[in-house]
């Protein structure tokens, strides 16, 4: 039978982070009554998962064409990285215990720096669907400025904020995507709803071994 989400990105991430919320609400759920450590969260179908928004970011042009460059090779890291760990969780204790969490090139940073990645797609999706007209630049502008702004610094803002003028049209990332505004507004609010909860076990992670998160 054929794939019927073959080449359609939205489904695709929809489906991998409708799976990995559902990962780790019943594990919390369970954990409750257990009062375990921490719901574990592979790493395996976390990396890929993270690999199928890669093409999002290319969709978005030149404007977020640093974040692509970026978030690609993170992601690159923690796929590579799973083939030796499990979870997330024993990536971070594994990083820890070697005391190089926030060294340049460590799995934990790119951890995070992947997060962000996702977290900038969820806040551009809520812009998108509360904008009204075919102009992205307003929704990518307020999701730059809410997740990735506060980490860079003067010169990078600045390349972004010149390259938002040559952002796509609304119709045509929609295109690119092969989705219609219908189906395209279920797929952004279903990973809305479902990367909430993903992005929100990262940070406990973090914080739970008192990391922080803005870093």
């Amino acid at each position: 039978m054929a794939n019927l989400n073959e080449g359609r990105p939205l489904r695709k991430i929809s489906e991998a982070f409708k799976d990995l919320s559902n990962t780790v609400s019943s594990q919390t759920l369970t954990l409750e009554h257990d009062r375990d450590d921490h719901p574990q969260l592979e790493l395996a179908s976390f990396s890929h998962a993270c690999s199928l928004v890669s093409p999002l970011f290319r969709c978005l042009g030149i404007a977020f064409r640093f974040a692509e460059m970026d978030y690609v090779a993170k992601v690159d890291d923690l796929v590579e990285a799973s083939n030796s760990i499990v979870t997330l969780h024993a990536m971070v204790e594994q990083d820890v215990r070697a005391n190089c969490v926030r060294k340049a090139g460590s799995h934990t940073r790119n951890l995070l720096r992947v997060k962000r990645g996702l977290d900038m797609v969820r806040v551009l999706f809520e812009q998108i669907i509360v904008t009204e007209g075919n102009s992205l630049k307003n929704p990518a502008s307020k999701a730059y400025a809410q997740v990735f702004a506060p980490h860079h610094g003067w010169a990078i803002r600045k390349a972004v904020a010149a390259g938002m003028y040559a952002l796509p049209t609304k119709a045509q990332l929609l295109k690119q995507l092969k989705e219609d505004e219908a189906s395209a507004r279920i797929q952004m609010q279903s990973y809305i709803a479902t990367s909430g909860p993903v992005i929100k076990y990262i940070d406990k992670l973090f914080l739970s071994r008192e990391l922080g998160i803005d870093w």
